[in-house]
């Protein structure tokens, strides 16, 4: 999912690999070029590797394989950790058990939660930047515009033929997150019986906050076809939901 813009202002986009997937930062305006700016996206993404390093389930040494081989208490563990498990059981809560990180797993496993936490982290560290940003990986984006009427315009992929663009999405400041079945396959399973969910090839939701759009549309794809009806609950979102039939269902609710 890439920000596109038209304008003529200027503009710098940096792509690293991080996490096992392609991040990149979009910068857009005076400050595109500024030594700030550079600093700044060095920074963002330094703070991915350290989130990698403590939070990795597939790296032996992180903190929370440690924690899943129960060599480190969560009381012990790193700030970092421990709000991630916060959040994870708010997660649970708020989409009413469908998106669960401890059930249908080999221990606690946050990485459905933590690729929308760390975007959005990246994305405070370059909130100095006198210009609009966008932050992007694997799907989950937040954006920032400096003039209110500023808007990003971001692809949504089809997830039938991934040559094609499905819509187009203008955001502000804000967030787009998509979750489904293109890039990995049937990744996510059905939190009530643990297999592969179905019903629901793509979901994306654009929302106020990257972490909570991500968990949503995570949520959406586990649920499958009942997503339908449950989308229209989310309160302050919008988005699409493309079933396996290929048909969609797009929802937009006012806060």
């Amino acid at each position: 999912m890439t920000p596109v813009d038209a304008s003529a202002a200027p503009r710098r986009a940096w792509v690293e690999h991080h996490m096992g997937m392609p991040w990149s930062v979009h910068v857009r305006g005076e400050a595109a070029h500024d030594e700030l700016t550079e600093r700044l996206v060095a920074q963002a993404f330094a703070e991915v590797d350290r989130i990698d390093a403590l939070l990795s389930p597939f790296r032996d040494d992180s903190e929370l394989s440690r924690l899943r081989r129960g060599e480190l208490a969560l009381a012990d563990a790193a700030p970092e950790l421990r709000e991630v498990e916060r959040l994870c059981r708010a997660a649970l809560a708020r989409t009413l058990g469908w998106f669960d990180a401890w059930r249908w797993r080999d221990g606690f496993d946050p990485t459905g939660l933590v690729k929308g936490w760390a975007v959005a982290r990246a994305a405070r560290i370059l909130e100095p930047i006198a210009s609009d940003v966008a932050v992007d990986a694997g799907g989950d984006l937040a954006a920032r515009c400096v003039d209110p009427d500023g808007t990003w315009l971001v692809g949504v992929e089809d997830p039938v033929d991934r040559t094609r663009v499905l819509a187009t999405v203008p955001v502000g400041t804000g967030a787009v997150a998509t979750s489904g079945t293109a890039a990995r396959g049937s990744h996510i399973a059905d939190a009530r019986t643990g297999v592969a969910a179905t019903g629901v090839r793509q979901a994306t939701v654009i929302g106020p906050s990257v972490l909570w759009a991500d968990v949503f549309a995570t949520a959406a794809v586990a649920q499958g076809v009942t997503a339908v009806d449950r989308v229209h609950e989310l309160h302050g979102t919008s988005g699409v939901l493309v079933l396996d039939d290929g048909s969609t269902h797009a929802w937009s609710n006012p806060v």
